[in-house]
């Protein structure tokens, strides 16, 4: 399914910003973050670091990572092995649900002619679980895996296999790491409001885009 950008391509820039659309998955397209609470304890007891209790919540989701990790004491050479148990957790649980109308917005944007893709710190098996076999067939490009604060370098690297330019494209997350990575990767950044991190933190960060709901994403078709 992997392509560079042709004619067709070219056509659709010049009607819309980002031809090609990265989206970041946990946060952003699958509502993960009660089974995130829900997991941590027994990743907690298991890693040493301190559980989120619940009248922290709020507090923690205004945190960037290095925060949030300096908050529950976990080094950040043991996050890979925390974010590898959390993977597995997922996998042996029934699958999370999409958040209402992720489905519909990236069938648009499809539909529409936008080039969609996926990186994340999750796996890819994970989330064409999540997808289904339906909808992940919107998806061209899939990188799962990444270091949550390594993205910038996976980004790159996905844009060199869509043959785009860093121009074209945009990383959709929850997090302010992804808002790290994508300017480091040299790419726009579309922060949402209904994932991890509180809204408030990510417009603090004045990304380029910044969608309150779920149905903006469909912004991106252009028109």
């Amino acid at each position: 399914m992997q392509r560079r950008m042709d004619a067709r391509d070219a056509t659709a820039s010049t009607t819309m910003r980002y031809p090609l659309v990265i989206f970041d998955f946990d946060g952003t397209l699958a509502d993960s973050f009660p089974f995130f609470l829900q997991a941590q304890y027994a990743l907690a007891e298991r890693h040493g670091f301190a559980p989120i209790a619940s009248d922290r919540v709020d507090a923690l989701r205004r945190l960037g990572t290095r925060e949030l990790m300096r908050e529950l004491n976990v080094p950040a050479w043991k996050l890979p092995i925390v974010a590898t148990d959390f993977i597995r957790a997922m996998r042996e649980a029934p699958p999370v649900p999409l958040f209402p109308g992720v489905a519909q917005a990236l069938a648009h944007l499809h539909e529409g002619g936008v080039r969609l893709a996926i990186l994340t710190s999750n796996s890819v098996d994970n989330v064409r679980r999540v997808l289904g076999e339906e909808l992940a067939g919107t998806i061209e490009l899939f990188d799962g895996g990444a270091h949550m604060l390594g993205k910038h370098s996976r980004l790159a690297r996905l844009i060199r296999r869509a043959g785009a330019e860093r121009s074209q494209a945009v990383y959709v997350g929850d997090q302010l790491s992804d808002h790290e990575a994508a300017r480091r990767a040299g790419i726009a950044f579309a922060a949402v409001g209904w994932g991890y991190t509180h809204a408030d933190s990510l417009r603090a960060a004045n990304p380029e885009e910044f969608l309150a709901e779920v149905a903006e994403l469909r912004r991106f078709a252009g028109g």
